[in-house]
């Protein structure tokens, strides 16, 4: 059985990330303007380290400001910000939005143009709201450089961070276009609209944070570009008054894990903010592990107890449902592993076990990771060399130096011992979320899905769940039919009926289906489906993937034919398409007369997946899917992440097709966020598995895929590790 809770997991994180950094006796003196915890309101060109993670919330009158900043490289800085305007609703439509406030919601990012040095100061360039409704966007060049306790900035900024217009823009020199800055902004909100960047209104900015000698508190002063003119509350009869351009601002900070702000703005705004962070490279795990066992130099075994070996191998390295073979002087371990990222702990462990329990005229040990029934990897150990090594016989010799990793080879040799399982079950926690839609702020699900499996052949599965929803909100979520959000139908409703299948129907059979893994050659991967695919879809369908041994990249296929399944059914599908008829429309070619659900559909990507190896994107990975998304739309979704040392990673994906940003509506396109948390570093044992925490700024129909069960690549991961990849700071 498998049991976690997702409420532990968040919570342990950040309990984790207090005790590291309470155990830090280093104070910072300055970050960079990280989630708002350099500066007050204007950006700074420090950085951070790489790695720091910060959540962080600023109040006043006016604003209500909510961000999440990543430094996702020592060189990139990347936010996200939510914005809530208290004297503002979110449309004039009750129908529509009822009393949410409105809420903008921004991207920026920030890139280091030169390091700072003896002389030089740190100098970068960014874009903030690159990818907003314009209300917020800017763009800006800002240098700063430390002298002792204090840091000096300076800047110039564009748009929102330059709107008083203090200083001639320098780009009108070279063309008229940069002198002003367009009105309205690209679709429906959400796109990158670069005909906006660095032109119109240009103003200077700076200031000064002082470290105190009592070491918590900051004390800060600035010189705001901005006058405010032109903010959404003035525009809408709410004058922001700016009495002064001078911010005052201190810093109080609670050990090495969170600040408490206030500020004074405008000449007459109070702010109070709050900042908590931790750093992703830094994190640690201490684990209550097992004890290695330590290889002998003559081991005195003789009759060996191959059920016992089998036993210990999967408590001790980890390597579960094991299988145990010999041939001639070879002995073979087949099995998953579960214990350990770093598999040379687990080869090392599995080693030691051999060698101290079989008898000298084996040779060679050989260990088999595998997956759902199919090979991944085959690592063959040389004994001498393991033994010489392990026990420092040898001068220079590494025990990794004895392992070979190389394609699985097939045996048909007798099994001497196995574990392996043919069924079971687990309990797991399931979060939907999204933040900032139109009817509510805060979107959410929260239940628990009640899983099982069972194993008809080593690679063939049975398997389903059952959600049984606890606590939503998706009440509010009125995209419902005839609802004032249906403006087009240029797609069938996919995703936007969520609401039919969890909170009017809260116990639900998730998935029931049946899966054949295989590995036909070397180096290709597949599988077959069938059966209640995810909770809105059944169908048929498969995946192949090429995946070369200890290669950085990787290519697949997928192919699905789908059926959209009937919320108010278990095993129901709609068997034809339900048409909202305009009688006024319907007899022309208008997407005003499509399906309303997708009775049957294809859907299917070609898919490349790519770890670079250069310095400056490191420890990242790259995935393309170009293909037919459930909807109907054609395009692509790019999803880019990156992997902290403690294992987290941190990404993010956007899709666009062939749908107009109107025809998609609100956001332009799809896009989405989302973090993956080994377990073994919040808890006090080893482990592979994860917490996957993701968020959409906001459920469209276009631009979706099929959740499927299984991903041949997170699957095969063991053939060029990149989610379980070791950490160099775990214990």
């Amino acid at each position: 059985m498998r049991l976690s809770l997702l409420s532990i997991s968040i919570s342990s994180l950040f309990l984790s990330s207090i005790a590291l950094a309470e155990s830090d006796a280093t104070w910072k003196t300055s970050q960079s303007d990280f989630g708002g915890t350099g500066l007050l309101q204007t950006p700074t060109g420090r950085m951070a380290s790489e790695g720091e993670f910060n959540i962080g919330v600023n109040i006043n009158d006016d604003y209500h400001h909510y961000m999440v900043s990543l430094q996702l490289m020592d060189w990139l800085e990347t936010t996200i910000r939510y914005t809530r305007v208290p004297d503002l609703y979110f449309s004039n439509d009750p129908s529509y939005s009822g009393d949410n406030l409105y809420t903008d919601k921004g991207v920026d990012f920030k890139i280091r143009l030169i390091e700072e040095s003896y002389w030089l100061p740190e100098t970068s360039i960014g874009v903030r709201d690159f990818g907003g409704t314009g209300l917020f966007d800017g763009e800006f060049i800002a240098a700063t450089k430390r002298f002792g306790p204090i840091d000096f900035s300076f800047g110039l900024g564009w748009g929102y961070l330059g709107q008083s217009g203090a200083v001639t823009n320098p780009f009108c020199k070279a063309s008229d276009k940069y002198c002003t800055r367009p009105d309205d902004y690209k679709g429906s909100g959400g796109s990158v609209d670069f005909d906006r960047w660095f032109k119109g209104p240009t103003a200077l900015f700076g200031g000064i944070e002082y470290q105190t000698p009592y070491k918590p508190l900051r004390l800060k002063v600035e010189y705001d570009g901005n006058d405010y003119s032109q903010d959404l509350p003035t525009v809408h009869g709410k004058v922001l008054a700016q009495h002064t351009p001078w911010n005052f601002g201190i810093n109080y900070r609670l050990g090495d894990w969170a600040d408490a702000k206030i500020s004074y703005q405008r000449g007459d705004t109070l702010t109070l903010g709050f900042n908590i962070y931790t750093n992703f490279n830094e994190m640690e795990a201490t684990w209550r592990d097992d004890e290695k066992p330590q290889a002998q130099v003559r081991p005195s075994a003789q009759n060996t107890d191959w059920n016992q070996v089998a036993k210990q191998i999967e408590s001790n390295a980890g390597y579960q449902s094991n299988e145990i073979r010999q041939e001639g002087d070879v002995v073979t371990v087949s099995g998953e592993q579960t214990k350990y990222r770093d598999r040379e702990k687990a080869l090392e462990r599995t080693a030691a076990i051999l060698n101290n329990n079989t008898s000298e005229h084996i040779r060679v040990f050989k260990v088999i990771e595998e997956q759902d029934g199919i090979a991944l990897t085959e690592t063959k150990i040389d004994r001498e060399k393991y033994v010489n090594a392990a026990n420092y016989m040898s001068y220079d010799a590494e025990i990794s130096d004895a392992f070979d990793k190389t394609n699985p080879e097939t045996s048909d040799s007798e099994a001497l011992a196995s574990t392996k399982k043919r069924w079971d079950y687990s309990i797991d926690p399931a979060l939907k979320q999204s933040i900032g839609a139109p009817e509510a702020f805060y979107l959410y699900s929260l239940g628990i899905n009640a899983s099982s499996n069972l194993w008809l052949t080593d690679n063939i599965e049975f398997s389903g769940s059952i959600y049984f929803n606890l606590v939503d909100n998706y009440d509010k979520f009125n995209y419902v039919e005839n609802s004032p959000h249906v403006r087009n139908y240029a797609t069938p409703r996919v995703r936007t009926l969520f609401r039919a299948y969890v909170h009017d129907n809260p116990v639900r059979l998730n998935h029931l289906q049946l899966t054949w893994f295989e590995r036909p050659t070397d180096n290709i991967y597949t599988q077959l489906y069938a059966g209640y695919l995810e909770m809105m879809f059944a169908g048929v369908g498969g995946e192949i993937l090429y995946r070369p041994l200890d290669a950085n990249w990787a290519i697949g296929l997928d192919a699905n034919i789908v059926s959209q399944r009937d919320p108010d059914s278990q095993f129901g599908v709609f068997t034809e398409d339900y048409f909202f008829y305009d009688e006024a429309v319907c007899n022309k070619s208008k997407p005003e007369c499509q399906g309303y659900v997708l009775s049957q559909g294809t859907t299917g990507h070609i898919a490349a997946y790519y770890m670079p190896q250069w310095a400056f994107l490191d420890n990242t990975l790259l995935k393309v899917y170009a293909g037919k998304f459930l909807g109907g739309d054609r395009g692509a979704r790019v999803d880019f992440s990156k992997q902290f040392k403690s294992g987290i990673t941190v990404g993010a994906y956007a899709t666009l097709t062939n749908l107009t940003a109107e025809e998609y509506g609100e956001g332009s396109y799809n896009k989405g966020f989302y973090i993956s948390i080994p377990m073994d570093i919040m808890t006090i044992k080893p482990s592979t598995s994860r917490a996957n925490i993701a968020w959409e700024p906001i459920t469209r129909d276009g631009g979706q895929m099929l959740r499927k069960q299984h991903y041949l690549f997170d699957k095969t991961d063991a053939r060029y590790q990149w989610y379980q990849r070791p950490s160099s700071v775990s214990k």
